[in-house]
This record gives structure tokens, sequence and C-alpha cells, in this order.
């Protein structure tokens, strides 16, 4: 549905894509995974035809994205990073003027919304911009939804919003791909990966790797370790000055430690121990989307 060939993209001096390639078979969730400023808007921008690549070649369901814009703009529902709608209008006006653009009716496709639409409609009166960060996103997904288009691309939609609305999202969304619509959903949060059929690890413009959530892990190639203790940041900098250390960073609760080769942890309890760290603790780990991902960067 979805091929990228070699895009780069550059503003000034700032080297926003480098030579990047992604194919999305029809019906897959794909997920973009990165920081902010590694090049995802910029992705989206391009494949919904907002902008041009300076090198590189997108084709949208067969049709080159730069010559066929007409046909992508019709078949693709685009929803930004930030809120974009009609802060004035309400709930229901947005949705009506959405639907008017692309020559159809709230009607002709209520079946693809309803299941969003429902949580919307005691709000259906209430002007956008009164709407709360969770209402706010599901009007926007609605309104990229009213036309049906074959592809969905997500600018970062859980952004800003609470735990709760996260979930249902992806719940929403997994609704959506049983639907048979292809869905490009970029986000910083690596939780969300598990979400997705494959995703890519983007950094600074470049791809740095793509694969299914549950083997993509397995590149990293080194031992790892999850230490634990009092006083975490001194026990952070003593773990860093170990030869047979490659490097450490702070996982939630606990230190996650890349050895050069295996470690025998008990061993290395009772050395840290003797340094002072009298709870310290270390215990083999497998790593994840956030370990490789930290590898693949350094």
């Amino acid at each position: 549905m979805i091929a990228i060939e070699g895009i780069s993209k550059r503003y000034d001096e700032v080297q926003a894509l480098r030579d990047v390639s992604i194919d999305v078979p029809e019906g897959e969730l794909f997920g973009l995974i990165g920081p902010d400023g590694a090049g995802k808007t910029t992705l989206f921008r391009l494949l919904v035809t907002l902008l041009l690549p300076d090198t590189g070649r997108m084709t949208f369901d067969g049709r080159d994205v730069v010559t066929d814009y007409r046909y992508v703009r019709r078949h693709v529902g685009y929803m930004p990073g930030s809120f974009s709608l009609y802060q004035d209008l309400s709930v229901r006006e947005n949705l009506e003027f959405f639907a008017s653009v692309f020559q159809t009716t709230v009607e002709a496709n209520y079946d693809l919304i309803k299941d969003i639409y429902v949580m919307l409609e005691p709000f259906a009166e209430r002007r956008a911009g009164a709407l709360s960060g969770g209402m706010k996103q599901k009007l926007a997904l609605s309104c990229a939804l009213i036309h049906k288009p074959k592809v969905l691309v997500l600018d970062e939609p859980t952004t800003g919003v609470d735990a709760v609305s996260r979930r249902e999202f992806w719940a929403m969304l997994r609704k959506l791909k049983d639907e048979g619509i292809t869905i490009l959903v970029s986000t910083p949060y690596m939780d969300e990966a598990a979400q997705c059929d494959r995703v890519g690890l983007i950094q600074d413009g470049q791809l740095l790797r793509t694969g299914d959530p549950a083997t993509i892990a397995q590149a990293f190639d080194r031992p790892l370790y999850a230490a634990t203790g009092e006083d975490a940041y001194r026990l952070l900098q003593a773990l860093r000055q170990r030869e047979d250390v490659e490097e450490v960073h702070p996982f939630g609760t606990a230190l996650h430690v890349t050895a050069r080769s295996d470690m025998d942890p008990d061993n290395v309890q009772r050395q840290l121990r003797e340094q002072g760290f009298t709870g310290a603790h270390l215990a083999p780990i497998r790593p994840g989307i956030e370990d490789l991902f930290m590898r693949l960067m350094r």
C-alpha cells in the first residue's frame, strides 16, 4: 500500500530525513517510533502531500505521491500532531464539514466511526475548543475517518492525553485495522510499539531498524542486566566505572547495565557491597525495544 524509497528532506541547514526506505503492506498497523525531532512528522507530511521530497520516491496504492497527489488526498485520512479542527464549530459541525469536503455525509460512513462517536455524542453541540484532550483526540480521529480512507496517518496521536485515553485510542486503532484500513502511526512512547504489527526506529532522520516488536529487540547483541539498590545515582556512577560494563541507563526504578561480556551477578554484587552498596542487586534480563534504541543511537 505504501512504498517509501530513499526519501531525503532538508530544511536549510537541518537534514530532517536521510535516505529513508519503508514498505507498508495493505492492512498493516505500522508504528514509527522515535523522540521529538527524529523526522517522524516530516515523513508523514511528505506522505500526505503537504511537502515535497528532495530525493527519493513515494507511492500510495501504486500511485506516485507527487504526481498523483489528488488521488492520495482523496484516499488518506490525516491526523496531525496538533489539534487542527475548527475550535469555534461544534463536534457535529466539524464532522459535517469534513464529510462535505470529501463529498460524502456523516450518515454514509457512520458505521466506521460509530464506536468512537458514541463517546462524543453527549457533547455533539459543544464547541470543539471546549473539549478535553481525550475528546479532541476522538473528534480528530472521527474527522480523519469520515470519508472512509484507504490509509490512516496519525502523527503522535496520544501525546498529551491521559493513560486511559491512550489505551482507548489503541483499542480503536485495532478495530479499524480489522476493518482493513492501513494505519501509520508515530509516537515517542516506546511502550506503544508493542501495539503495532511492525515498527521502525528513527533518530536524526535515519531509520535505524524495522521489524515486528516481538523479535526486533533480539538484535541487541550484548548481555543485559538490571541493577537496583540504595542511592541509585551513586550506584550508576560506580557501575559506569567498571571495565566490564559498556553503558548504564536509568529505566524506571532500575538501572539497565549493558556488559561487554557475560558477568557473574553474585561476584558483581559482592564487589558492590565492598564499595558500600549494601542492598545492591544484579540480575540478567531480556532486552526490550528501548534498550535496542539506546544502543543503536550510541
